[in-house]
């Protein structure tokens, strides 16, 4: 089951010509500089946004073709804005209640208590707008969202407006939702943080085109996009929570290429989790090092490497089937002599626990 979409809108010196295919499962970002056609890309999808030619069906329903264009209202979707867009005049509860309507005695995907639950409002069921953070705003538009019952839950940069403090506050409650909603999430940013911490699947977008489209850790590891030439160049790795060492406070986490060994609070057994490795961070050896202070070292094989100027070169390696990549000096990799299909030694000596 998936979601394919093709939308042909010209507007002005602006045009969007994409054809894509979506999972139906999991969180899809759309990502992109300013400009680019995420938003445009969004609204089309939503309905909103009036389209040349236009193709849209979800598994095996189709919203639009030639014949049929369903209006947005028919549509069943939860949009999420930059603004939350609440009714001033609402408390919580009723503003919570008012798409109710919509659903006309369908069974909800999502129950009005569990959308609740989920980005945690019930505590402010009785206050209105005014009286809300930003971040607490923004948590009960999401809830709104899901309580129409979507077949789809499109979010617009629901970050954005919010400081840097709110936005780590509700980055949890966006992370349950990855974890528990059955439905597609399309999600709009231009924050590599955002993406790495929730995206499963991503596809980058350049003046109105689909520039590249796949899972997070294949597409942040791809050397043909700018994502791996930046200063903060990183690879995201899915990792399971395997132990805890209580003398040391690490947690262990297991992923296809071995064991990482993380400082932190204990996490449950069989956790899912993501990992943050700066290319920085990583060197490469051709001898498996001891007594050393790097606790996380994999054997690996080089696969592909390019230049980054004159000085440095970036390593693409896989630590078993996961791409990581590594930026090391040219002098480095010239008196290793690395070449694609060489096996070696990454020591990682920083990684983060992103979720």
């Amino acid at each position: 089951m998936s979601i394919e979409a093709r939308f042909y809108i010209e507007r002005g010196n602006f045009s969007l010509d994409v054809d894509l295919t979506i999972p139906e499962r999991g969180v899809t970002a759309l990502f992109g500089p300013s400009g680019c056609g995420k938003t445009t890309l969004l609204r089309a999808i939503a309905g909103l946004e009036a389209s040349q030619k236009g193709y849209l069906k979800v598994g095996d329903e189709i919203w639009q073709d030639e014949q049929k264009n369903l209006p947005a209202h028919q549509r069943p979707i939860g949009y999420v804005f930059q603004e939350p867009s609440l009714f001033a005049h609402l408390n919580v509860q009723r503003n919570l209640e008012y798409g109710l309507k919509r659903l006309r005695g369908v069974t909800p995907k999502v129950s009005l208590e569990h959308a609740v639950e989920l980005v945690g409002v019930a505590h402010l069921l009785d206050r209105k707008p005014h009286q809300l953070s930003g971040g607490e705003q923004q948590r009960v538009a999401i809830a709104r969202a899901l309580a129409v019952s979507p077949a789809m839950l499109l979010m617009d940069e629901p970050l954005a407006a919010l400081d840097l403090i709110r936005k780590q506050e509700i980055l949890p409650y966006l992370e349950s939702l990855h974890r528990e909603l059955d439905i597609p999430v399309l999600y709009v940013s231009h924050s590599r943080e955002e993406v790495a911490r929730l995206a499963d699947h991503l596809v980058l977008l350049e003046a109105g085109r689909v520039q590249a489209a796949g899972t997070v850790s294949e597409l942040f590891s791809r050397l043909d996009l700018a994502l791996a030439h930046g200063p903060d160049t990183e690879s995201v790795i899915k990792a399971v929570v395997s132990g805890y060492d209580d003398e040391f406070e690490l947690s262990y986490l297991d992923f296809s290429g071995g064991r990482f060994s993380v400082p932190g609070k204990r996490l449950p057994l069989g956790t899912a989790a993501r990992l943050q490795v700066l290319a920085r961070d990583v060197s490469l050896t051709l001898e498996q090092q001891s007594k050393t202070s790097i606790l996380n070292i994999f054997p690996a094989r080089v696969d592909e490497m390019t230049n980054e100027g004159t000085a440095q070169i970036t390593v693409k390696i896989k630590i078993g089937s996961v791409p990581v990549l590594v930026r090391i000096t040219r002098k480095s990799a010239t008196e290793l002599g690395l070449q694609p299909g060489q096996a070696v030694y990454a020591q990682v000596k920083s990684v983060a626990l992103l979720s």
